[in-house]
């Protein structure tokens, strides 16, 4: 299953294509009756109590998928550093979403150069059940370390894309996939181009033939990631897979519809 959302939901400049009408409050339930995933940048910066995450599982519809930027204080103040504590609340939070969580992403500051042993030991204290992606942003990453470690403990590589491009190796480590979409090359700024976006679902497919895959949409300025994650779930249902809902192109220029999965 191709899982298709965006990173975040709580942009102002959605209120016109989006949430037409719609109180700021009810900004999340409209996003979840178009969408079925998304990826919750909110944590990276303030991590929320449980209370919030049980408040987001109760306010969005069963079958909901919400992965979890973890918290900027284990990978950023911390650098991954002494793990145990930070992962632990970090979960203690995020697990209020229940069946609802999904990955959990460790985003890497760009100065932190490759520490295999402080990655290993981080991705030890997350239990099996967690899904983990790792988006390290160093160069000094990409080794045969980094990825053996990675395959150990099941942790997804997470690929990502900047001007149409991937900002590391494309390796599979672990039975499922994650890819962030940061900023393409398209008109309007900062939108993919379908060829871009059938690019990439290719090199998904092809990498993880089976098994879920995770796709979120981070050029949030002018709406473009609700088109772009719209027209990319529409390129992968037209090519024969299984897709999340999203909405439909009539729902974003004003006609409410949404595209239900084949």
């Amino acid at each position: 299953m191709i899982l298709v959302g965006t990173s975040g939901w709580q942009y102002d400049h959605w209120r016109d294509v989006l949430y037409r009408d719609v109180p700021r409050r009810l900004w999340l339930e409209r996003y979840a009756e178009s969408f079925t995933t998304v990826e919750n940048n909110n944590a990276f910066y303030r991590l929320p109590p449980r209370e919030t995450f049980e408040s987001w599982r109760d306010r969005t519809p069963g079958g909901f998928v919400m992965a979890v930027k973890a918290s900027r204080f284990l990978t950023h103040i911390k650098r991954l550093k002494d793990p145990e504590e930070p992962v632990h609340r970090l979960l203690t939070a995020a697990e209020g979403l229940g069946a609802k969580l999904g990955p959990v992403l460790l985003q890497l500051p760009p100065t932190l150069r490759a520490d295999p042993g402080r990655l290993a030991e981080c991705l030890r204290h997350f239990p099996p059940h967690i899904r983990v992606a790792v988006e390290p942003r160093h160069a000094s990453w990409w080794n045969g370390e980094t990825r053996d470690i990675l395959t150990a403990h099941n942790a997804t590589l997470c690929w990502a894309d900047v001007l149409g491009r991937p900002t590391g190796p494309l390796w599979r480590t672990a039975d499922r996939g994650y890819l962030r979409f940061h900023q393409g090359r398209a008109t309007p700024w900062p939108s993919y181009g379908e060829q871009s976006l059938r690019s990439w679902l290719h090199r998904l497919t092809e990498t993880w033939p089976i098994g879920d895959i995770y796709v979120y949409f981070n050029n949030d300025p002018n709406a473009a990631a609700l088109h772009n994650a719209t027209r990319f779930a529409h390129l992968a249902e037209a090519e024969g897979h299984h897709v999340t809902p999203t909405p439909s192109l009539d729902l974003l220029s004003g006609t409410r519809q949404k595209r239900q999965p084949a």
